[in-house]
């Protein structure tokens, strides 16, 4: 059996405006479980690059460990990447950033990888507001052990043995918003629709992103009585807002005649077009974001769409007030300051 990817494209493959087909975002061949929805998400990410025309070089993507942080293999093998020890991508992370704020950067984790052995330095990233897309395949276990329930698992959820998890869940998109997070958005797998645009105002936003993204389990949660199975999540999801994503370069309009639409202009002059399913709620308003978060999973329901954005937010390197040349462009010279420059720094402390 062969597990390399033919070669061959059809020459008539539609190209993107720097000139690549759809294939050359693509990864290697998944090795996870067929209908994983870890899976789905990559050719999200893969769509949502090819249609934003970045290039793939400009992407830096880095995991932590379990089958979520095995995710960045299958999308944009052009890109930079790097695998890190369990719930440490956030740190290292943040220091690629600082060496390289030009690149696009991708953090894709799991529900055990940041909510549990990572949770310290998930809530430190947020807090930074670094510039980068933080993406939670969220599956409720632990899928490389055999699927115990992780910390994300609703209370009274059921293994695929019938036992009901006794513990509370641990809502990373309510935790994002008390942390101050200035894009949180929650998805389904199965949902291109909603997702592909998702990321692509992720990618856009200046500051931490984060999209929870609930990925059924197909081998170990995907059954009867499991509150992250295909089945529950299609029939729980409740969508707050409809968004939609509008390039700089394409002619921003709105379109949407029934109901409110409200449009939030981004730092490079793309735009969000947000279509409230509730005439109530504002995307823009953390408290109502938190309230919504909240009363949704009272009711058993899960809020998806894009949750809460800071239109106006300020990103790590504006807050550290940081070189506006990424460091690794930065000549000894200039990173070497002299005596009398670390006194004038050390100065300004006082």
């Amino acid at each position: 059996m062969s597990y390399v990817k033919p070669s061959f494209r059809h020459p008539d493959l539609p190209h993107n405006r720097i000139g690549l087909t759809e294939a050359s975002y693509e990864g290697a061949i998944s090795t996870l479980c067929a209908g994983c929805g870890h899976d789905s998400i990559s050719a999200a990410i893969v769509r949502a690059c090819w249609e934003l025309d970045l290039p793939p070089h400009r992407v830096a993507k880095l995991s932590g460990i379990g089958c979520s942080s095995k995710s960045p293999t299958y999308f944009l093998n052009q890109a930079h990447g790097f695998n890190t020890v369990h719930g440490r991508m956030p740190s290292v992370a943040t220091g690629a950033n600082v060496a390289n704020r030009d690149l696009v950067y991708f953090g894709v984790s799991g529900d055990g990888d940041s909510a549990s052995i990572g949770m310290g330095q998930f809530a430190h990233v947020v807090r930074r507001n670094l510039n980068m897309v933080y993406v939670i395949e969220n599956n409720g276990c632990y899928g490389l052990t055999k699927g115990q329930e992780s910390a994300t698992q609703d209370r009274g959820s059921k293994t695929r043995k019938g036992s009901a998890n006794p513990f509370a869940s641990i809502d990373l998109v309510g935790v994002a918003l008390q942390l101050g997070a200035t894009f949180v958005g929650r998805s389904f797998s199965g949902d291109k629709n909603q997702l592909v645009p998702l990321i692509k105002a992720a990618i856009k936003h200046k500051g931490f992103a984060l999209l929870d993204v609930v990925s059924p389990c197909v081998t170990f949660n995907n059954h009867e009585g499991s509150t992250k199975s295909y089945d529950y999540t299609r029939d729980h999801i409740e969508t707050g807002v409809i968004m939609d994503f509008v390039p700089m370069k394409d002619e921003i309009r709105t379109s949407y005649e029934p109901g409110e639409t409200v449009e939030v202009t981004l730092h490079d002059g793309s735009a969000i077009h947000l279509h409230k399913a509730d005439s109530s709620y504002d995307a823009t308003d953390r408290q109502a974001a938190i309230n919504a978060v909240q009363s949704h999973k009272e009711d058993g329901k899960l809020l998806t769409g894009l949750i809460y954005i800071d239109p106006d937010s300020e990103d790590f390197h504006e807050m550290m007030g940081t070189s506006d040349t990424p460091l690794n462009q930065l000549s000894k010279r200039e990173l070497s300051p002299t005596a009398e420059t670390l006194a004038r720094i050390n100065q300004s402390f006082c």
